[in-house]
């Protein structure tokens, strides 16, 4: 294991444990989006996979594999899903958002079109499939599958409660856990399944994974009411779309007579004018529900630090502990 600076932020300190790995995963995944056939394939993933990202998902599965004691080659593959599965949900998120922007660059449905990202899109989750089953374990296949369902479905209903101000927080958590912390908990559970480890280890890594991805939903649906630029944040854009994040479901539910016709005007109805967005933050700070969606998150991370517990005292146990607390961090 390399020689880490202690000031690193714990997701590099990963990164740079699992740099090998890491080397192995990109090599696959370019290897992988290639087609021979269709060149704007590999011109659209590219595109996207380079943007930046910090390959979080990736790298669950090689701590989680690793952690386990697996020594075989085949985390690299399913390293190289999970980005595929992920990179696809992006392609098409930013279709059915009509984003022209992500992680500061245009997106490729601006770029190329819509047809096409949600073609390539299609194509990653084909690979991806080709990929989960190289292992040859059952078990895999059916937590990655199931992920991939999961994340539909979440999608899905996310879509079906849009604008819907009488959402609670109980189908906000069944949204949440469902589009983003399913591969999380699938990362997690995948790698360690791959290393028959014991079904007290993997469940471990599936509560962390799932704790994880929960705290993380939330911290990026707060960044965008007090997120910025630098942190590949467009402020209000959850606003605009009219998504029923924490921040709005808890404005609503605490929201005065005044404050109510506000919300059903501007998320209900849609009708958004010049300076809606900056009183949405008004009134959420003054209900407090900002402070309080970060409390919130904190304890999916306390969660998440506590659900390693049963595993093997390991530095790649406690980069994976400080990666929960950096998530919420911050917006500290």
């Amino acid at each position: 294991m390399n020689v880490i600076d202690a000031a690193t932020a714990p997701h590099q300190k990963l990164a740079e444990a699992l740099s090998d790995d890491l080397t192995a995963v990109d090599a696959m995944i370019r290897a992988r989006m290639a087609s021979e056939n269709a060149p704007r394939i590999p011109e659209v993933t590219a595109h996207l996979v380079g943007a930046g990202g910090k390959r979080v998902r990736p790298m669950l599965v090689l701590a989680s594999a690793n952690l386990c004691g697996y020594s075989g080659p085949y985390h690299i593959h399913l390293a190289t899903t999970v980005e595929f599965i992920h990179t696809a949900t992006l392609l098409h998120d930013d279709v059915v958002d009509e984003s022209a922007e992500r992680r500061g660059r245009p997106t490729a449905n601006l770029l190329w079109d819509n047809s096409s990202s949600v073609l390539v899109g299609d194509y990653l989750f084909a690979r991806a499939f080709q990929m989960m089953v190289e292992p040859g374990s059952l078990r895999v296949l059916d937590i990655l599958s199931n992920a991939a369902a999961t994340i539909a479905e979440g999608e899905v209903l996310q879509l079906t409660v849009a604008a819907n101000l009488a959402t609670d927080e109980a189908t906000y958590l069944r949204v949440i856990r469902g589009k983003t912390a399913a591969l999380f908990q699938a990362a997690c559970e995948s790698g360690a399944a791959l290393a028959d480890a014991s079904e007290d280890q993997i469940s471990a890594l599936r509560d962390y994974g799932d704790a994880l991805g929960i705290a993380f939903q939330m911290v990026d649906d707060l960044l965008d009411y007090s997120g910025t630029e630098a942190m590949g944040k467009s402020l209000g854009d959850d606003f605009r779309e009219r998504k029923m994040s924490l921040p709005v479901i808890r404005a609503v539910a605490a929201a005065n007579a005044d404050e109510r016709a506000f919300w059903e005007r501007t998320i209900g109805k849609g009708k958004q004018a010049n300076g809606d967005l900056d009183r949405a933050l008004e009134i959420m700070r003054r209900h407090g529900v900002l402070d309080a969606t970060r409390d919130t998150a904190l304890e999916w991370a306390g969660v998440a630090k506590a659900a390693l517990a049963p595993l093997r005292d390991d530095p790649l146990r406690e980069m994976l502990s400080d990666l929960a607390g950096f998530v919420v961090a911050r917006i500290s």
